[in-house]
């Protein structure tokens, strides 16, 4: 005779998440002990768990948690986004970044090769990948953290929760600290929607910068094309495009060429230093395409075009502040999906 009722079963399953009958299975094969039988779910769990460990995880979100000391930002694949909808695994999510927090787990391998719970963080995942049934991949995370209060750390999340950004910035005093950080937030929601992939353009690699100086120099060309459609005005083509390639030579020729044009211009010499500061930085802006597309210090800031994000935190903290880390991450960057023939895919089931 079983030695457990349906509200035994009911409780197992609001317990575990696993399915009705899966609960009733387990109950009979623990002869209505609830402990051993949460432990033959987690069994049969880690068995299922295997199967669909091979299947590409491109979807999900990306999660932060963030305090005035410390942040840290946690990216967790699933295979569809309907999944990545569903509360089990929203709740799944919360707890793993928690955890990182907690535990100041700084990237995705201290995460997987933690103990969570008190069990290992892989059999506590297979469990979570039994139970929602699609593979689960802690793919990214990172974490700023500094107890110097002259730090000022912030982040945000966007609201579909597939871009995430955190930011950093050296403050000279605890009192800018705490102005620089609410506006933190507002840059986080630049790096967000502008996508840089590095603070500074001195992070590029000079193999990198040489290769996409071409291309992108065309891509000016091209434009100035359609322009002369429209019959509009041209933009400068320029001969670089990151400030890694301006030396203070090639910063002294531009001056010199625009001293030159301004003597043939006609125009008189004591006036050419209060016209020729503003066309060498024309010039730089020209010839620094790269590092206003991806990074993110010499990018525009959208709240305000006329100066650059790094221009807008030195303008709001009164030169008082810069900022020096930051992370974004954005769901499925890299992952290379293969596309499924379905009709194929059956016959192969049918063969």
């Amino acid at each position: 005779m079983a030695n457990f009722g349906p509200k035994d079963i009911k409780k197992l399953r609001e317990t575990t998440s696993a399915g009705m009958m899966d609960c009733k299975t387990a109950l009979a094969q623990s002869d209505g002990d609830f402990d051993a039988a949460i432990a033959w779910l987690r069994e049969k769990g880690l068995g299922a768990a295997a199967k669909k460990a091979g299947k590409v995880a491109a979807e999900g979100v990306v999660s932060i948690q963030v305090s005035d000391t410390k942040a840290v930002i946690v990216e967790i694949n699933s295979q569809t986004d309907f999944v990545a909808q569903n509360n089990v695994f929203k709740n799944v999510v919360a707890e793993i970044t928690k955890h990182a927090f907690d535990n100041n787990l700084a990237d995705a391998e201290a995460i997987n090769t933690s103990e969570i719970n008190g069990q290992n963080f892989a059999d506590y995942l297979s469990l979570q990948i039994a139970t929602i049934g699609e593979n689960l991949v802690v793919r990214r995370a990172g974490m700023i953290a500094s107890d110097d209060e002259t730090v000022a750390i912030n982040g945000y999340l966007h609201a579909n929760n597939r871009v995430a950004v955190l930011l950093a910035a050296k403050c000279e005093d605890k009192a800018t600290a705490d102005k620089v950080r609410a506006e933190l937030k507002n840059v986080a929601m630049h790096a967000a929607a502008m996508s840089p992939s590095t603070l500074s353009y001195t992070s590029f690699d000079p193999t990198f910068v040489e290769e996409e100086t071409a291309g992108r120099i065309e891509k000016v060309k091209k434009e100035n094309e359609e322009l002369i459609r429209l019959g509009k005005p041209l933009k400068n083509v320029p001969s670089y495009v990151s400030r890694l390639q301006l030396t203070d030579e090639v910063i002294a020729e531009a001056k010199a060429a625009i001293e030159a044009e301004l003597a043939a211009e006609g125009k008189p010499e004591k006036i050419w230093d209060k016209i020729v500061p503003g066309k060498v930085e024309r010039f730089i802006s020209d010839n620094t395409l790269l590092d206003q597309e991806l990074a993110l210090l010499d990018q525009k800031y959208v709240m305000d075009d006329s100066v650059t994000v790094a221009g807008h935190i030195e303008k709001i903290s009164g030169g008082k502040a810069t900022i020096t880390d930051f992370i974004r991450l954005e769901v499925g960057e890299g992952i290379e999906v293969e596309e499924e023939d379905f009709a194929a895919e059956v016959a192969k089931q049918m063969a």
